[in-house]
């Protein structure tokens, strides 16, 4: 495969992910290589309590290309997803989740989705292999907030993005949790950003326990895309 892009940061949210971590880095190499002669590999560790911190201390000693990012307690997806932004150099920027629900070889799929013009190649699951309540949950999800949000992609929820960094010159994130995804995607959309759109796998989760139910968390992240509603789109018809 011929060299298809200048520059490009990988970054991965990572929390209690030391069973995936690795396996992330190192294919996550191999994709970058394929594609670019100037890469870097970051991971934002957000307060993990297992074994994460150590193995991507092990990581750095092989592997010059990976900065690791530690912050010093659980900040939330929103926080993690933020620093990976602050931190990516290249022109480029594409993310998945560390937990290998997602695989990082399926990056050239974003790249040859990329023609003139286009700003953020979104991917969307082929299949969801999660639990079926899981499942039917994230259909629902996805179905109202793009109703609610007017948000013209197949799949809010893939968390397999390859961005223009230049865009966060010009977009601010303030979301901390799980609605971030839906913050970014909005803001770019309403700033006239291009999207294209790409078929990704995705895989039950091998290692770890979802975040997903944790009641907590969903109620913060309910609360807080509606905030993001009102001030996104009811506070916008309203001046306008």
């Amino acid at each position: 495969m011929s060299k298809s892009l200048p520059s490009l940061s990988i970054f991965f949210p990572a929390y209690n992910d030391a069973g995936t971590i690795a396996s992330m880095v190192l294919t996550a190499k191999i994709a970058a290589q394929a594609l670019t002669d100037n890469y870097e590999i970051i991971v934002i560790n957000d307060g993990s309590q297992d074994h994460t911190a150590l193995i991507l201390d092990e990581l750095k000693q092989q592997i010059a290309h990976l900065r690791v990012i530690q912050h010093p307690r659980n900040l939330g997806y929103g926080a993690t997803l933020r620093s990976g932004f602050k931190a990516a150099t290249k022109e480029w920027v594409f993310y998945t989740d560390g937990d290998a629900q997602y695989n990082p070889l399926e990056l050239p799929v974003l790249v040859a989705a990329l023609r003139a013009g286009v700003d953020v190649v979104n991917g969307y699951k082929i299949r969801r292999n999660d639990p079926l309540i899981r499942v039917l949950l994230g259909n629902i999800y996805n179905w109202g907030v793009k109703l609610a949000f007017g948000i013209h992609l197949k799949d809010v929820d893939c968390d397999y993005r390859l961005m223009r960094r230049a865009i966060f010159d010009s977009i601010e994130l303030n979301s901390v949790t799980g609605s971030i995804c839906v913050e970014m995607i909005k803001k770019i959309q309403d700033a006239g950003y291009i999207f294209a759109e790409a078929p990704v796998s995705h895989y039950h989760r091998q290692y770890g326990i979802s975040q997903f139910f944790n009641w907590r968390r969903l109620l913060r992240t309910v609360q807080h895309l509606l905030t993001l509603w009102w001030q996104l789109v009811l506070k916008r018809k309203r001046a306008g």
